[in-house]
């Protein structure tokens, strides 16, 4: 059995995550060139860290995903979610996802949208998220995603 820790990320911890979200949206099959211009949607600052409620996932030390959650109550945004490719597919989106929706739930959100790559919709659709709508892409001009929004369950 993996041990997974959840825990908030540092400020310091900014670029690593960031280089893991590049990793991940890599495992979809992007190009070189899609992720290179990909890589500035994909940054987390230092400043955002605590800001974006950014929170990583560690299996033996390791940052093996992360999530962050942008806005304030009562709507927010799910802005990102990447695991490690080795570990897509292991049980840490899931548990990242619970995660997220109790992180929530604790601030008050009632729900949250979230601009999905094409490739991780179903993931989503399979956590309770629902397809209401589409968005432009900020990286390919003609690119369209999914957009989905989570209803944050009322305890």
């Amino acid at each position: 059995m993996v041990i997974v820790l959840l825990r908030p990320a540092r400020p310091d911890e900014a670029d690593l995550v960031s280089d893991l979200a590049v990793r991940s949206k890599g495992h979809w099959g992007y190009d070189a060139r899609f992720l290179a211009v990909s890589r500035v949607q994909l940054a987390v600052l230092a400043d955002d860290v605590v800001a974006h409620r950014v929170t990583v996932a560690e299996v033996d030390g390791v940052v093996v995903g992360f999530y962050a959650i942008e806005g304030k109550p009562p709507v927010a945004e799910l802005s990102r979610m990447f695991i490690e490719p080795g570990h897509i597919g292991g049980g840490i989106g899931r548990r990242l996802w619970e995660h997220a929706v109790a992180t929530a739930a604790a601030a008050g959100i009632t729900s949250f949208t979230i601009d999905s790559d094409p490739s991780a919709e179903g993931f989503y659709l399979a956590m309770g998220a629902i397809r209401s709508g589409s968005t432009p892409s900020a990286v390919v001009r003609g690119r369209v995603l999914p957009q989905l929004t989570f209803y944050v369950a009322r305890t």
